[in-house]
């Protein structure tokens, strides 16, 4: 895994590759492909639910009026949707 402790493809891959037994090529290939079906369901407005992992769930925010922090200057804030991820119970107690 990677030093700077933030886990990668390659690692996801890596760990197919010696768990599993698949080639290199495969178990990247597996992993892209898990990650563009999430990434699809995303951008058609799906939530994605992970049995035991957690939830990636869409919400769409309206437009408000934030303030600049340096000026104090209010803007417009532009309605967006934002992506937002919920860790399930068994993952929280375990990271605890």
């Amino acid at each position: 895994m990677a030093d700077a402790g933030t886990l990668t493809r390659a690692d996801l891959a890596e760990t197919l590759n010696r768990q599993i037994g698949l080639s290199r090529a495969e178990s990247a290939a597996i992993i892209e492909s898990i990650l563009d079906h999430m990434t699809g369901a995303l951008i058609a407005g799906e939530n994605v639910k992970i049995s035991g992992f957690g939830t990636f769930v869409l919400r769409d925010k309206g437009e408000r009026i934030g303030r600049n922090p340096k000026t104090g200057v209010e803007v417009p804030i532009t309605p967006r949707r934002v992506l937002t991820f919920r860790a399930s119970q068994g993952m929280r107690e375990r990271v605890k």
